[in-house]
């Protein structure tokens, strides 16, 4: 049975109407071939639609059934070149977008905001992850965009494009009171106690497992590590529960914890890069569209 939209929606005017001329001059042609095409569209179905006299026509239970169903099939008919259009176009769909976890408290929150506000229906679907976890979903195309640390494997090169978003500095996390601290402003790594360090393993973030290192180096220090934690949430709390010290991107200030204190050092701090990393095959006009706004907003 192959019911064309044509008959839905002769069907349709002819329930309206509930008067065959009516309806054929509502579809401009003439009656004959509407009434021929209902007799169709009823023998196709193996029912009658309407009930015809002399003086009215009224639709069967099979007709009252059918109408709704049928103004709901022509309406998504209607809606199919604009949906077409906008995927197209990117302004819907679906994007999969991973980020590292101090991306949630500086970079993240107001790019979903300027791409929620451009493109309200696109479906976004987020996971943190750290960077080499989400380095392996983009090359298994698991994702479509992921905010990470750089700087990219060797595997990655010659697949994956990038684009830098934030560049910050590193400041101390340090448990509330600590010997040291002293007044409110920049503190030096000297002038605080050798309590142990809290920090990410190698593995997972080398570059900024070693830009911590190098700062501690720098100032003659060399630090015991207490404690390794993968997620940025994860080392504030444990500074809170008095485990050690940490430093940690500027941004990560935003999540406050009691009993935590961050400072500014006044030793010198390399920056810590954050980008966007991205299948240079994807062809989504919904990844497109996302890097085109974020281009606009960096």
């Amino acid at each position: 049975m192959n019911i064309e939209l044509r008959q839905l929606r002769y069907f349709v005017a002819v329930a309206e109407e509930l008067h065959f001329g009516k309806a054929a001059d509502r579809l401009h042609m003439t009656q004959p071939p509407l009434s021929q095409a209902i007799q169709t569209l009823e023998d196709m179905l193996g029912t009658l639609l309407f009930i015809r006299s002399r003086r009215a026509v009224a639709l069967t239970p099979a007709g009252e059934a059918l109408l709704p169903e049928a103004r709901r099939m022509l309406a998504q008919a209607a809606e199919l070149p604009g949906l077409v259009t906008r995927a197209a176009g990117g302004e819907s769909g679906r994007l999969a977008l991973a980020f590292v976890s101090s991306a949630d408290y500086s970079v993240l929150p107001p790019f979903l905001r300027n791409y929620r506000a451009a493109f309200p229906q696109v479906q976004i679907v987020l996971q943190e992850a750290t960077s080499d976890v989400q380095v392996d979903d983009l090359l298994r195309e698991r994702v479509d965009a992921g905010l990470i640390i750089p700087p990219l494997p060797e595997k990655a090169e010659g697949v994956l494009d990038y684009l830098k978003v934030l560049d910050e500095p590193l400041i101390l996390a340090a448990p509330a009171g600590l010997d040291g601290l002293g007044k409110p402003g920049a503190v030096w790594l000297k002038d605080l106690p050798r309590i142990p360090l809290i920090i990410f393993p190698r593995p997972i973030a080398p570059a900024l497992h070693d830009a911590i290192l190098a700062v501690f180096r720098a100032a003659g220090i060399t630090p015991q590590i207490g404690q390794e934690a993968i997620q940025m949430q994860t080392i504030v709390s444990l500074v809170s529960a008095g485990m050690g010290l940490a430093l940690v991107p500027q941004s990560v200030s935003n999540l406050m914890r009691p009993g935590v204190e961050y400072r500014a050092l006044h030793d010198p701090t390399p920056l810590v890069e954050t980008g966007l990393a991205w299948r240079r095959d994807n062809p989504s006009p919904v990844l497109q569209g996302f890097l085109d706004l974020l281009r606009k907003n960096i």
